[in-house]
């Protein structure tokens, strides 16, 4: 079966070799190699605020209108 990602594998290669190259180069100027922790890749999420603005107004959606309320304004629409 051929792979889907043949031209994407190709495509990395290429950059893998660049970026190899650039190592060596730097490794032949006498620069040196580190090894550090890894990137976390889901960082924790921010913490909440406690504070409550009494300024800011909650919207909220309207409630809706029960059966009564329904058959009520159909009949209205119905005499008009």
């Amino acid at each position: 079966m051929i792979s889907n990602l043949k031209y994407d594998i190709e495509f990395r290669r290429e950059k893998t070799q660049e970026l190899s190259r650039q190592v060596e180069q730097h490794i032949a100027a006498g620069g040196r190699l580190s090894r550090s922790e890894p990137a976390h890749i889901n960082p924790p999420l921010a913490e909440r605020s406690t504070k409550i603005d009494p300024e800011t107004v909650l919207k909220r959606k309207p409630k809706r209108l029960n059966l009564a309320e329904r058959k009520a304004l159909r009949k209205l629409a119905d005499s008009l």
